[in-house]
Parts: structure tokens; C-alpha cells; sequence
């Protein structure tokens, strides 16, 4: 081992070896990448195998790595984006990053922190991380639920927090190290100035530039990535020159080219090179900390973790139980911001460069992050369980009296029904389409917001809710409804959940269903497991359709055929 880690080249094979290992290892307890790469990173420290020596080259890559990300953060702050934010995400995050900035305030000057670097710390923990949220909720098909998108609302602001705590950070590092005031109040309307400067040619290149030569570029792609890492990189390097740092270079590079039409291209052909340069960002950063000092950091580590945790999902629950969201809803989207992210080892790092706090601050938060990032996983991913748990003492923050979700209650009409369909992605809304032509009432039920819209524009009756809630199964008008059809997905894999349409069997017969249940699936070995869950139909789509084809190619007469609105979007259900 130390003949191969004497050349640089050596050291980064022995530390992409230790990576796809340890990678692996997290992957089986399904745990994000960020925690394998910091414990690659302490792991190849000094304070353990003491692997890292190639320092200039582990810091250029890591560099490289913040550019990029800070790159991809850049280009996702899309001003129509922004513009679309709803009121819900909007003060629900901006309340969320203030309460905790000002409790994490307090509790870093309990701890004896100090007060600046209570500041840092308190700001760092605002942070969530993009990554780990929109995969798992993507794993759950989940981003496109209610709670989903108010989550997703919840990460753009703070990605504009992110945006304005860096700019301000590089604006008071300005001259820290200057002895003579005017000299620095000289530095600091320097960098001003040229942060106007970068600015405005930031606006020209998106008013004249942008388009037109992503358009040209895009007929070759490796050519367009090469030159989006290029303008992440120059852009980073311009920026630390002029004083602002390399972050606030990244930000800018992909705020250029954020209005253009190739943005998530751009942003997809990137992603996998993020993560590859993040691991020697994990990799710096666990060969500065010394283990032997961490223990120091235990007592804090588990205050603010707790609050983290605890705090950020309760903060989000009163607030958005507050503008008449139900507790449900209110606590799957809190629980989206019980972790910090990759952005708050990144902030705290800058804060440690300058000057501003000591090296065991870093410490500190890397530790919250390990803890947070790794808890909260698992509370996603077992999030209906959890609520199913605490569900009688979230009642405080419920309003009494307010509709179900302001934007989606009330959609149904008192009335007999005689099918309910869960699930109104494209199956779902073809049975009731037809169904309705044959003047059979018809009731949807959907998750997704846009699905319930754009059946109530078709003209169908609709609600908003979801197929496991016992209490929103409860309310629905079963009782006199001969069928209940679960068009639901199947949900991946592994994954410790239960299965949406077994439960929805159970729910609606304790509800008082007394019709028969046909159930959707895309697996032939699920068919048994469903009729024993009290199934009485099971629809495999794929199959049926096969045999259709067939009829038809063998001459069977052809049914006459119900026109379906396009639908334009992929198919997304509960």
C-alpha cells in the first residue's frame, strides 16, 4: 500500500478504491453518498490511514468540485422559476431558514460558542440537501405529491439563501487581514465594484449571448458540457481574483446560463461529475480534522443534531399548519429539511479560510452532518410510519375548521359514486374517461396536484388526498360506490414501505366498502399476494393490452373507441 500511494496518480486509485468500498457499503444501508464520501474523507485523513499526501492536487479537484456544484445550484435559479414559487413554499421556507438561524443562534451561544461563529453555525444548519431529498422523494414517487413540491419549493429558497450568505461572506472577508482601515474600506468598494461588474456581464451574456451559442453549441454535446464546466471554471476564477471567492464565480456561471433551453441538460450531463469531484472536497476536508479532537465536539454534536432533526420538521409543521395546511401534509414535508447538506460544510469551510471561526468549528458541523444526513434517511424513508406513530400528537398544529389543503379541498360533490379510482396517471384517467361516456359517475383520487387539475378540466369529478391516510379514506363517499379501482404504481423494490395498494385494500374495507375492489399490476407473481389482500380483480395492464393486440390482429370486430385527451407529461400517479 505505501509503494502505490507514493505518486499522486497512486493516491487518487487508492482513495477511488476506498470510495466505491465504502460507497457500496452505504448503498446497502441506504445511506446517501455524501456520508460514504466524508467517511472516505476521515478515513484517509491523517488521523487513520493517513493516506492523503498529493495535497494541491486533492485541492484543485476539490476546487473544481465546489465550482461545479455551486455551478448546478446556479443554473437551476431560473427567474421564472423563482417567480413561480407558490406563497406556501415561499414564507414556509423563509420562515424556516429564520427560526433556525435564530434558535441555532442561541443555542451555539449556550454551548459557548461565540457569537460569530454561532452565526455560522446557526446559518450552515438552515441548509438541506437537494441531492438526498429529491432522490428519496423520487424513489417514493413522492416528488410529485403535495408535500413534494412544497419541498421543492422549500430548496430554492434556500438555494437563495445559499446565494446571499455567499456573496455576503466574500464581502466580509474583504480585507480581513488589513491593518489600516481606509486601505480595507478601499478593498471592500473594490470587490463592490467588481461584483456589479460580473453582474452586469452576467445580465448581457443572458440577453444576447446565452441562447444563441447553447443553440449552436447543443449540435454537439460533449461540446456543450465542455463548455459549461469551462465557464464554471472561468467564472470561479474571475470571481476569486476580484476578491468574491470561487463559490460566488460558480453561482454567477450557472446563473448565465440558467434562462436557456438546454439548462437540464446541461445540469444532467453534469451531475455524475459533481459527485465524482465532491469526494476529494470530503477527502480535504476529513484530512484537515483530527479525530483525536473530535470527541470535544460530542456534547454540541447532539444538541444541534437534535435540533436539526426535531426543530427543522416542527418549524415547518407550525408554519405551514398555521396557513391551514392538514398535519399530515405538513409533517412529510418537514421532515424533507431534518439534515444539513454538502452547502453547510462548504460554508462553514469558507468561514474557516477567512479567518472568521477556528478550525474545531468545522469539526462541529461535519459531525451534525454525519448524524442528520443519516438519521433523516431513514425518516424519509419510513415517513407514513412515523406520522402513523406521532399522528395523535400532532393535532396542536392542525387548524380546526380549515379546508384539507386550501388549493384542492372541496373538489368532490356530494353524491352517490359508483367507481372511485385511485391513481389518475395515464391508465387511470383512460378508465374514467370511458367510464363516463357510458354515463357511469365517476370519482378520481390523486396526490399530484397537477393530476387532480387536469382532470377537473376534463371535466370529471376529483379529490386531492392520499391512498394511505386512514383518516382521508374515511371521508370519502364509499359507502354506496360498487367499485374502488387502484391504479396506484408499484413501488420499487426493497424498499421497507408498505405496498400503497395492499394498505388502500384495507383502509377502504374498514372504511365500510362494501363493493368490489380491482386492483392494478405490472408483476404476474403480485396477483396472488393482491386477491389474498381481498382483490377481487386484478388488471395487468400490459398483459391486457397484449391480448387486445391480438384480438385484433386476428380479426376480432373492433369496439368503438373513446377518444383520450393527450396527456403530455409522463405518466405520474400516487
Amino acid at each position: 500500500m505505501e509503494a502505490i500511494v507514493q505518486s499522486a496518480f497512486g493516491e487518487v486509485a487508492v482513495l477511488l478504491v476506498m470510495a466505491a468500498v465504502i460507497g457500496l457499503l452505504g448503498l446497502i444501508l441506504r445511506q446517501p453518498l455524501i456520508v460514504s464520501f466524508i467517511a472516505v474523507g476521515l478515513l484517509a485523513g491523517p488521523s487513520a490511514l493517513d493516506v492523503v499526501h498529493a495535497d494541491e492536487q486533492i485541492d484543485l479537484l476539490s476546487e473544481l468540485g465546489i465550482a461545479v456544484l455551486l455551478f448546478l445550484v446556479g443554473i437551476k435559479l431560473d427567474v421564472k422559476l423563482i417567480r413561480s414559487l407558490g406563497a406556501v413554499s415561499l414564507l414556509t421556507g423563509l420562515g424556516q431558514v429564520a427560526f433556525t438561524s435564530i434558535f441555532g443562534y442561541l443555542i451555539g451561544l449556550s454551548l459557548g460558542l461565540g457569537h460569530i461563529t454561532s452565526v455560522y453555525v446557526a446559518v450552515a444548519l438552515t441548509f438541506s440537501s437537494t441531492i438526498i431529498i429529491v432522490k428519496l422523494l423520487s424513489d417514493k414517487r413522492e416528488i410529485d405529491s403535495l408535500h413534494g413540491q412544497i419541498a421543492l419549493g422549500f430548496l430554492i429558497v434556500q438555494d437563495l439563501v445559499v446565494v446571499l450568505a455567499m456573496i455576503v461572506l466574500s464581502a466580509i472577508g474583504i480585507g480581513a487581514g488589513e491593518g489600516d482601515g481606509g486601505e480595507s474600506s478601499g478593498s471592500v468598494l473594490l470587490v463592490l465594484a467588481s461584483g456589479v461588474a460580473m453582474v452586469a456581464l452576467v445580465i448581457l451574456f443572458v440577453r444576447y449571448v446565452a441562447n444563441p451559442l447553447t443553440e449552436r453549441l447543443a449540435r454537439a454535446p460533449e461540446l456543450l458540457v465542455i463548455f459549461a464546466i469551462a465557464q464554471a471554471a472561468m467564472f470561479a476564477a474571475i470571481g476569486d481574483f476580484v476578491g468574491l471567492g470561487k463559490e460566488v464565480g460558480g453561482l454567477l456561471a450557472g446563473i448565465s446560463l440558467a434562462s436557456t433551453a438546454y439548462r437540464e441538460t446541461i445540469a444532467a450531463r453534469l451531475a455524475p461529475l459533481r459527485d465524482f469531484l465532491l469526494l476529494f472536497f470530503f477527502i480535504a476536508l476529513g484530512a484537515t480534522l483530527d479525530l483525536s479532537l473530535l470527541g470535544a465536539h460530542v456534547t454540541g454534536a447532539i444538541v444541534f443534531s437534535l435540533f436539526v432533526l426535531i426543530g427543522n420538521p416542527l418549524i415547518v409543521l407550525a408554519i405551514m399548519g398555521a396557513m391551514g395546511y392538514r398535519k399530515r401534509t405538513g409533517f412529510l414535508a418537514g421532515l424533507t429539511v431534518a439534515q444539513i447538506s454538502e452547502f453547510s460544510l462548504i460554508f462553514i469551510a469558507m468561514g474557516v479560510s477567512l479567518g472568521h471561526i477556528p478550525q474545531n468549528a468545522l469539526g462541529l458541523v461535519t459531525m451534525v452532518g454525519l448524524v442528520t444526513i443519516a438519521a433523516s434517511t431513514y425518516m424519509i424513508t419510513y415517513s407514513h410510519h412515523l406520522y402513523a406513530a406521532l399522528e395523535p400528537l400532532l393535532g396542536i398544529f392542525e387548524r380546526r375548521g380549515t379546508p384539507r389543503e386550501p388549493s384542492e379541498a372541496g373538489a368532490h360533490q356530494e353524491g352517490k359514486y359508483s367507481v372511485v379510482i385511485f391513481g389518475l396517471g395515464r391508465f387511470g384517467t383512460a378508465i374514467g374517461m370511458r367510464l363516463h361516456k357510458r354515463g357511469i359517475k365517476v370519482l378520481g383520487v390523486d396526490f399530484n396536484p397537477q393530476a387532480v387539475r387536469r382532470w377537473r378540466q376534463m371535466g370529471l369529478d376529483t379529490e386531492f388526498g392520499d391512498a394511505s391516510d386512514p383518516e382521508f379514506i374515511a371521508e370519502l363517499p364509499l359507502r354506496r360506490a360498487e367499485w374502488v379501482v387502484s391504479t396506484v404504481p408499484i413501488h420499487p423494490k426493497g424498499l421497507s414501505y408498505e405496498d400503497t395498494r395492499t394498505t388502500l385494500i384495507q383502509l377502504t374495507r374498514t372504511a365500510g366498502f362494501q363493493g368490489r375492489i380491482a386492483v392494478a399490476s405490472h408483476s404476474p407473481m403480485d396477483t396472488e399476494d393482491l386477491i389474498g389482500a381481498g382483490a377481487d380483480i386484478v388488471i395487468e395492464p400490459f398483459q391486457d393490452a397484449a391480448d387486445r393486440a391480438v384480438e385484433l390482429l386476428c380479426g376480432a370486430p373492433e369496439e368503438e373507441r373513446t377518444e383520450i385527451p393527450q396527456i403530455e407529461t409522463e405518466e405520474k400517479q400516487m
